[in-house]
């Protein structure tokens, strides 16, 4: 188990990471995700405290042992984190996120979230129980600032705080929440991003572990932020979009591990995994919903979204399913133009 306390982590490398999000990165995700890459960090879709500690609902943290994999929490109450951090270490994480960034009405409800950016110091308490309640790294991601607030004079003290509390590491979402008069939606554009904010605070802080996030859409893009100084870089759509453009080549070009990733090879390597999940009652949809980007821009990537998501939900489907989508797709060539 890492030092929490030194600016490391257990990997000892940069820091690749999958962002949590909501109804994408559950476990039928990170087990393809791990597929094609060995070292990325991997995020569950945030669990709430409450349903973790009052529900019971210890199902949320199923998972194959995709390590390295972190728990995203989501509360506001120190005290009922930390029992959810407890659950999530003897359920074999790696990591325990705490949520202050997402902004949609349902999180703002429960007093957790973005909004959390408005109260640093109940934040800072938050983090200080859960450090304190397990041994392994406990990290906060969030944004540069909610609603009318000053982001250049709100994020360096939200830093301060939660770093003196305990937390490892920052992932900064380099864009403002606005928690009224944007949907969630609206605001994964709105306002612009503030990437120069956030490369000041990793001159601000440079003891610490700080990640950015927010509106990274290559590989290029990941290697040129962590050429700037960044200990991590956490990629959310474009990873689940296309995950073999930003996850694919990722272990031999960040990692100088392997070779890149091939997407019918990934494919196949997720059979055992469907088979597990159809044997335990599952449907085959509920996983290949995760699938359908594996062949972004290239032939046949089109046919092959066809098929899954036309037979994949049918009962009894299966493995057979996915073998015909593969031969709807040719050969990788050296010089196959892009689809569109």
């Amino acid at each position: 188990m890492a030092d929490k306390n030194k600016k490391s982590n257990d990997f000892n490398m940069p820091v690749l990471a999958v962002a949590p999000m909501m109804d994408w990165t559950d476990r039928h995700c990170r087990a393809l995700h791990r597929r094609i890459s060995a070292n990325a960090l991997l995020y569950t879709e945030m669990v709430t405290s409450p349903a973790l500690v009052r529900g019971q609902a210890l199902h949320l943290l199923a998972h194959g042992g995709e390590h390295p994999h972190a728990l995203q929490l989501g509360g506001s109450d120190p005290d009922e984190l930390a029992q959810a951090a407890r659950l999530g270490e003897e359920a074999g994480y790696d990591e325990i996120n705490l949520n202050c960034g997402c902004p949609s009405d349902r999180v703002q409800s429960g007093t957790f979230g973005a909004v959390l950016m408005r109260d640093a110091p109940r934040v800072a308490d938050c983090v200080a129980a859960m450090a304190g309640a397990v041994t392994m790294p406990v990290t906060v991601k969030c944004r540069i600032g909610v609603d009318e607030q000053e982001p250049r004079e709100v994020l360096p003290d939200f830093i301060d705080r939660v770093t003196r509390a305990g937390a490892h590491h920052v992932i900064v979402h380099a864009r403002k929440a606005w928690l009224q008069g944007l949907s969630p939606k609206e605001n994964r554009d709105i306002p612009p991003l503030d990437y120069d904010l956030v490369r000041d605070m990793r001159r601000a802080f440079p003891d610490i572990r700080l990640s950015v996030n927010g509106g990274i859409d290559t590989l290029e893009d990941v290697k040129g932020l962590l050429r700037d100084g960044f200990d991590g870089v956490m990629v959310g759509r474009a990873a689940y979009h296309a995950p073999m453009d930003i996850l694919g080549a990722a272990d031999a070009e960040i990692w100088g591990q392997g070779t890149p990733a091939r997407a019918e090879d990934v494919v196949r390597a997720m059979f055992g995994h469907i088979e597990d999940h159809l044997a335990a009652g599952g449907r085959l949809n509920q996983v290949t919903r995760h699938m359908l980007g594996l062949f972004a821009g290239r032939p046949g990537a089109r046919g092959w979204r066809r098929l899954l998501s036309e037979e994949a939900h049918a009962p009894g489907a299966g493995i057979e399913v996915l073998e015909r989508a593969l031969a709807r797709i040719p050969p990788m060539g050296d010089a196959l133009p892009r689809a569109v």
